[in-house]
């Protein structure tokens, strides 16, 4: 599929590694204007190598989505925008059994940041939406089904799918269409982290335990970030007018529902 997103403006958030400068690669390379933010400094380095590559200027904004301030601000400065994609999540293990307090925080984070902060940068970008606007929310294919000790992640994730049906229809009026996309297994630092906390867990190498996760696909090997950009492609172009309140699953076909 070959949109044409040329003259459209989109902000991506979470966008400095794996799936998110996978977005902005993509959409670079279909013509919109670009804005990245992160959590990291580094986003304004990788913003950079971007505009080098696609010979247009890409801005990078230092963000803590979880801080409203911050937020705020980065409304304020990237502005009008076509296209939201709320990208930017956290990924780690909260075991229940754990008595740490490191669980506790870890926990409240992971929602702060992928519901509260979802929620909250779709709420201050949107003045800066036009009609018609897309905005697209990374859920997760365990945002549809779950595993052990990752009840921070799973819970957030089923929650992003619940804000983005819900927000489908307060911003129908505006013809805003709001989707969501939850990839499965993914060649990023993040997921490659959960494999390795999954390993230590169950006792088991990572090479068996990627082993079995890519066996349970029906299409075989693990894929990169470059293989989700065409379905967020999609949702932001015209072929998905008529769609909004859907949430996509991604996974080579290992969640069928």
């Amino acid at each position: 599929m070959n949109e044409d997103l040329s003259g459209k403006r989109a902000l991506i958030t979470g966008a400095n590694r794996g799936i998110g400068l996978g977005l902005a690669e993509g959409f670079l390379a279909a013509g919109a204007d670009v804005a990245i933010a992160a959590l990291e400094d580094d986003v304004a380095e990788v913003a950079g190598e971007l505009s080098d590559r696609h010979g247009r200027a890409v801005a990078g904004h230092v963000c803590d989505i979880s801080d409203l301030d911050q937020v705020r601000a980065l409304a304020a400065e990237v502005g009008a925008v076509d296209i939201l994609i709320n990208n930017a999540g956290l990924e780690y293990i909260t075991p229940i059994s754990d008595p740490s307090e490191r669980v506790d925080d870890t926990f409240r984070k992971i929602v702060e940041i992928n519901v509260i902060g979802t929620f909250s940068v779709t709420r201050h970008m949107l003045p800066h939406i036009p009609e018609g606007g897309r905005i697209v929310n990374t859920s997760s294919m365990w945002g549809k089904t779950a595993v052990a000790d990752f009840s921070a992640y799973c819970a957030s994730k089923h929650a992003v799918i619940g804000l983005t049906r819900s927000l489908a229809r307060e911003l129908a009026p505006r013809r805003i269409s709001v989707n969501a996309v939850c990839p499965g297994w993914v060649r990023t630092v993040a997921s490659m982290r959960s494999l390795s906390f999954m390993s230590a867990q169950e006792g088991r190498t990572e090479a068996d335990l990627l082993a079995e996760i890519v066996g349970a696909q029906a299409l075989d090997g693990l894929m990169e970030p470059a293989d989700m950009v065409a379905m967020y492609l999609f949702l932001a172009g015209p072929a998905a007018d008529n769609i909004t309140g859907q949430a996509f699953t991604v996974d080579r076909g290992e969640l069928m529902q």
